[in-house]
């Protein structure tokens, strides 16, 4: 029976990949990788350096592929349907690969950014490509450290108040609205710098972009104040690398709690 493992390792930090990270990478044959081309290689090359410090030269291969394109302009019910087709082009490519590059008692493994339980689609994936019944595989999940972890750790803050709830979610939801009955929420996947909405309340941003790797930046403070320097830093970052990963917290101050509803 062939074996998965499905490795969180970091948000780009090679010291946050944990003990059992390490020794999941070093009973592995076959390590999957979808390249994202020439603009986001350095995230595939940050994969390989943590595989040169961690695992024996010669005693693994690595198999790239090329990652589909995902429609981004799909919006509103399109979005769902534009999501799903690039999921299933996906398990297209991870159906080939495990089949054709795995032997049947090898292991491989999947390296996945953060944690594979938090907006990760590797889990959906395999579970459908198992679903088609064309190869089977047994999977583990070892998990990582998020960037909403190393977010807050960054900023020397908790993610939460005491007593309070945290939400965490996407720009397409925050721009339908700031979540009822919640003071503290994390914002993932927002391409629009939806923040910009809230500017007029009274609420502080802890923002970080690349967090862990060499070109992290880090911005916080009122969200009037700080919304243009991220967006100028947002903007310069972008420029410069010709893509960017960020994630944000907002956190709506006491006197505005009767704006919850």
């Amino acid at each position: 029976m062939r074996k998965i493992h499905v490795i969180g390792i970091g948000a780009g930090d090679p010291d946050q990949l944990t003990l059992q990270a390490v020794r999941a990478l070093r009973n592995t044959d076959v390590f999957f990788v979808l390249g994202k081309g020439e603009v986001k290689s350095d995230l595939t090359q940050l994969r390989r350096d943590m595989l040169d410090a961690h695992v024996s030269e010669g005693t693994y291969r690595v198999v790239e592929a090329r990652d589909p394109e995902r429609d981004r302009s799909a919006g509103g019910s399109a979005y769902s349907p534009a999501v799903g087709d690039w999921r299933s082009a996906r398990a297209d490519i991870y159906e080939r690969m495990i089949t054709e590059e795995l032997g049947e008692e090898q292991t491989g493994a999947f390296l996945v950014w953060g944690d594979p339980a938090l907006y990760d689609s590797t889990l959906g994936i395999l579970e459908e490509v198992l679903e088609r019944g064309r190869v089977t595989f047994e999977y583990d999940v070892i998990p990582g450290i998020s960037s909403v972890s190393a977010l807050v750790a960054r900023h020397r803050t908790g993610l939460n108040r005491v007593a309070r709830p945290v939400q965490i979610t996407t720009g397409r939801r925050l721009a339908e609205g700031f979540p009822e009955g919640v003071d503290d929420v994390v914002v993932m996947l927002d391409a629009h710098q939806t923040f910009r909405q809230y500017t007029d309340e009274d609420i502080d941003i802890y923002w970080g972009a690349y967090i862990g790797t060499p070109d992290e930046i880090l911005a916080s403070g009122p969200i009037a104040e700080a919304a243009p320097r991220i967006e100028r830093l947002r903007a310069e970052a972008r420029e410069r690398k010709g893509w960017i990963m960020d994630t944000y917290l907002l956190r709506r101050n006491p006197r505005d709690e009767h704006r919850n509803g």
